[in-house]
């Protein structure tokens, strides 16, 4: 197992995808960082050509529980498309790149292949989402939020770190669409229908109950006047998360590969 996961890491390390996810995870910080100043001063933005009044109608305020808050819906919303390109990018590159047949051909078990893709996934996204967070603490010391409280910093981990982990669950049946799709494109398709369904859902109100909904609803996405996220909807993370990797593995495990 510690040998697959070096393989995998070495094959993300010399990929350019690190890096653009990167680049991706650090524009969104920053997004959310002009959306704290146009806030704090839409006059003065204004002046500088920025949507003042936009940003207004959000309701958001120009502080640091807000600027958390913002972060977090903001990695709900970015993290299903980021992580799920990172997804899929680990399993459809070996049809991609027609590794797949000679993958299969080592005498490492598949269930362990499979293992170590989803691991360096979780660590990735992990990554990922603490860079988030570190550039939401250097922008918004350097904009000078009021309303600092180092309580309020580690609440506003916890709820970045289980709205992050809560998306690579729901992006893991990405792995299982891109492996039975045999590459990219029909993980693709998966991943923007999920992602549409899951704006549908939310605004008719039961985003509660449809999974790829709740890591929005739980990060403050929705809104105040939506039914939170309950239970259920945690156990249904769960429960498709636990899916995505069991369909995954079965299906690197029993499929016909030859085809």
């Amino acid at each position: 197992m510690r040998d697959a996961v070096a393989v995998e890491a070495r094959k993300a390390r010399r990929s350019r995808l690190p890096v653009v996810t990167a680049v991706a995870f650090a524009v969104v910080a920053a997004v959310g960082a002009l959306f704290m100043f146009i806030l704090a001063d839409p006059q003065r933005a204004r002046e500088l050509g920025l949507l003042g009044a936009k940003a207004q109608l959000a309701g958001g305020t120009a502080d640091w529980p807000g600027y958390f808050a913002l972060l977090a819906q903001i990695s709900a919303v970015a993290g299903v498309m980021i992580f799920g390109v990172v997804q899929i990018w680990i399993f459809g590159r070996e049809f991609a790149d027609h590794t797949a047949k000679d993958l299969l051909a080592l005498p490492t078990p598949r269930g362990t292949i499979v293992a170590a893709k989803f691991v360096v996934s979780a660590v990735w996204s992990l990554v990922l989402a603490l860079e988030l967070y570190t550039l939401g603490l250097v922008f918004g010391a350097l904009l000078g939020l009021p309303r600092w409280s180092a309580g309020t910093a580690w609440l506003a981990l916890g709820r970045l770190l289980v709205t992050a982990g809560m998306t690579w669950l729901l992006v893991c049946v990405l792995g299982f669409a891109a492996s039975a799709g045999r590459g990219y494109l029909a993980a693709v398709g998966v991943m923007f229908v999920i992602v549409f369904c899951a704006q549908i859902v939310a605004a008719l109100g039961y985003g509660h109950l449809f999974p790829w909904s709740v890591p929005g609803i739980y990060s403050g996405l929705a809104g105040a006047d939506k039914p939170s996220v309950g239970f259920v909807g945690f156990a249904l993370v769960g429960v498709v998360g636990c899916a995505g990797i069991g369909a995954t593995l079965w299906w690197w495990r029993a499929a016909d590969q030859a085809r």
